[in-house]
């Protein structure tokens, strides 16, 4: 098998009872990088391509996995063929090393019993339809006579499709050797996660800021290989135990609007939260996590102004929560609700102005009038000619009111008077005046205390 042309190549390991599958493992990707880690963890597959040029033929190849496995206390089997349906068959039924020459697979399997596909059939990578999973098919061939894998895989498939489906020709390809997916390599989970113990407690947020710089470099660079950026950002801080007690942590978690991996910005996310909920004691241990995503792919127009930067936005939102209250700051969104000036404050997400200058250019902006409600209603005093407004004086500054020229009302609303709270309930007569100074204005009056207020101006 070591010819000049490269050929696909598969082993499969297994390993005996009680063996740890971390150790397979590591022993497994000493040799190749495509490992897949099946449902049974005393087994895995390799992609053996190309290695030829490396370790030598087939047979040196198992015996150095053997090797290895036996330098780590792990005693394994190994079998090695053209698919990975194959050596995984053969590996379950054949201890020591097993080589199977590329194109024989069919040759080779056809004494092995029929009852091996059945280890395979709860196996989740073993390509088996999820209707025979069970091995249901098992009973039948078994009433069929049928006892070793050649018996199966000799059957015309036409007429084994006719009689159990494409379920049927599924199991026969299996029982030939053949492989219906490619080999998909397991992902290691991978820890963005760093650590430090202190030498000496630290209790002020300055000297942990230098801590949180020391960790989140590394981990910058670790999100920038993968091509990752942080979600969210978990720190943890240890906190000194003392005599009799249990170790308290102190851990917080920031949700980011936008994956962010520059180690100054999340520092300083870090740290304007730490101010909001400082830790109750010293801290001597502190760990550093994130929740990795994919990156962003940042494509600017040169039609429209770019946004600001996303670490600029998440420090900005995290400065002003700071200040003002993590309630307090976001984005006002509608709610299903009657109620004058109803709104709930949701999390802070920039509008892509691309999409809406794309959008922009395809159809014609629908011009509507908006109404720009003032978050207090502007106290007003009115004046009423047969029972409609004619003149209106406003207190406050710059808006100095006058007569009406144009009105249009009244429109009488009522709601939430059955809640137990006052402030809850409204009843008001709303009116739009046009003022002799050309501005627009919605009015109402308040029907339990017969104050007039305004609500907001038309635009």
């Amino acid at each position: 098998m070591c010819d000049a042309v490269t050929r696909v190549m598969f082993g499969a390991i297994y390993a005996a009872e009680g063996s740890s599958s971390e150790v397979l493992l590591a022993s497994a990707q000493e040799f190749s990088p495509r490992v897949d880690r099946v449902s049974d963890p005393r087994e895995i597959v390799l992609d053996l391509s190309g290695l030829t040029r490396l370790f030598g033929d087939a047979r040196t190849i198992a015996e150095e996995l053997r090797r290895t496995a036996a330098d780590r206390g792990v005693q394994i089997r190994v079998a090695i063929a053209g698919t990975r349906t194959a050596a995984r068959l053969m590996v379950r039924h054949r201890a020591g090393i097993t080589i199977i020459e590329p194109g024989t697979e069919a040759a080779a399997l056809a004494p092995l019993p029929l009852a091996l596909l059945g280890e395979l059939a709860g196996d989740v990578n073993s390509q088996l339809p999820k209707s025979v999973g069970n091995w249901e098919l098992g009973v039948v061939f078994k009433s069929w006579g049928l006892r070793t894998l050649g018996e199966l895989a000799a059957l015309p498939s036409d007429d084994l499709a006719a009689r159990l489906g494409q379920d049927g020709v599924r199991w026969q390809r299996l029982a030939r050797g053949e492989d219906a997916t490619p080999l998909v390599p397991s992902v290691p989970e991978e820890r963005f996660e760093q650590a430090l113990d202190l030498e000496w407690p630290i209790e002020e947020l300055e000297p942990l800021a230098f801590v949180l710089g020391r960790l989140l470099e590394p981990l910058e660079a670790h999100l920038e290989r993968r091509g990752r950026g942080a979600a969210v950002l978990h720190v943890r801080l240890f906190l000194v135990k003392s005599a009799g007690e249990t170790r308290d942590v102190h851990e917080r978690s920031l949700q980011l609007p936008t994956p962010i991996r520059d180690a100054r910005t999340l520092r300083t996310l870090a740290l304007l939260d730490l101010e909001s909920h400082p830790p109750t004691g010293p801290i001597d241990r502190v760990v550093v996590a994130v929740d990795p995503t994919p990156a962003r792919i940042v494509q600017f127009s040169l039609i429209t102004r770019p946004l600001p930067s996303p670490e600029q936005l998440s420090t900005l939102m995290a400065r002003l929560q700071a200040l003002m209250g993590e309630t307090r700051c976001g984005s006002p969104a509608l709610v299903d609700a009657w109620t004058p000036g109803a709104f709930e404050m949701t999390t802070f997400t920039p509008v892509d102005t691309n999409a809406i200058h794309s959008h922009e250019t395809r159809s014609s902006v629908d011009m509507t009038v908006a109404l720009r409600r003032f978050r207090h209603p502007v106290p007003a005093r009115v004046r009423l000619t047969d029972g409609k407004p004619s003149r209106v004086t406003i207190d406050r500054r710059g808006m100095d009111g006058g007569g009406v020229r144009v009105c249009a009302g009244p429109w009488r609303t009522s709601g939430q008077w059955w809640r137990k709270s006052e402030s809850d309930g409204w009843d008001r007569d709303e009116w739009d005046v046009t003022l002799t100074d050309g501005a627009t204005y919605r009015l109402f009056r308040a029907r339990d205390t017969e104050q007039w207020f305004v609500d907001g101006v038309l635009d």
